[in-house]
């Protein structure tokens, strides 16, 4: 079988294990079908998800210069301390600033190759963990904007680390830890601001599995740009990323608006 279209993130849902779906324009896969299946990516072109031209992707599945001009690429995704919509102030386009600053996010703790402290939409949760391969997460803070919770991850980031070792997570180089315990040793450096917000110390933690049918012990990853065909046999989905029998490991997000043939 052979399917074509634009990359975009697998969408995904909660179950034992995580479900993982890939939206190819005319066909819609369930990628956990694929387990032990060889497949060949073919890279035929660009398409980006803004303009939608034939030009090469920069960031985002955006090209270069609509990554600089869209409402969804402004500093504040990556960076939402520098929210200002809840101030009236415009970064790129504030209506778009304020339908996605001005609604209830999370800072959290999430297990996938360390402890980490991160920032999501409440709406993304458990999504954003899955995405970030995490195989326990809990909530620290739940705020009514992004800026507050940028604030957050800002202090807390003096204490834990923001980042995951995507080695590690795809490896499985991951230790079980009390994420309530490292909450409650975090509970003091939380913005006074916000600490009227913290979650309940014995606040559940939430446990994901994924569709791993054996983990690689080292890795390589593949890059499209250099090699536009490559074939091999599935044997895992964790966070956004395709295992495969040989150690070679694909990011799906990272290849967002490339134009692909995909044959199973």
């Amino acid at each position: 079988m052979k399917y074509a279209g634009v990359l975009r993130k697998m969408s995904t849902e909660l179950g034992n294990p995580i479900q993982y779906y890939l939206d190819m324009e005319s066909d819609f896969l369930v990628v956990n079908q694929l387990l032990n299946k060889k497949i060949e990516i073919t890279f035929q072109k660009y398409q980006c998800l803004s303009c939608g031209e034939d030009k090469k992707i920069f960031r985002q599945g955006f090209c270069y210069d609509c990554f600089y001009k869209m409402p969804q690429a402004g500093d504040w995704i990556m960076r939402p301390e520098l929210s200002q919509a809840h101030l009236e102030i415009e970064d790129r386009d504030l209506e778009f600033e304020k339908s996605m600053q001005l609604q209830p996010h999370v800072v959290y703790l999430a297990n996938s190759s360390n402890v980490k402290v991160g920032v999501t939409r409440k709406a993304q949760i458990p999504t954003r963990w899955i995405d970030q391969g995490a195989h326990e997460a809990i909530e620290i803070v739940e705020v009514p904007n992004r800026y507050l919770a940028g604030i957050t991850e800002v202090a807390l980031k003096e204490h834990v680390s923001d980042k995951t070792n995507w080695r590690k997570m795809l490896t499985n180089e991951v230790k079980d830890l009390d994420l309530n315990m490292e909450k409650e040793k975090l509970a003091q450096f939380i913005p006074e601001e916000v600490q009227p917000y913290f979650k309940d110390l014995h606040s559940k933690e939430v446990e994901l599995d994924f569709p791993v049918l054996q983990y690689p012990k080292k890795i390589k990853s593949l890059n499209l740009d250099k090699t536009q065909q490559y074939s091999g046999v599935l044997i895992g989905i964790k966070g956004q990323y395709l295992i495969f029998e040989d150690g070679i490991v694909f990011n799906v997000r990272n290849y967002e608006g490339y134009i692909v043939e995909l044959k199973v």
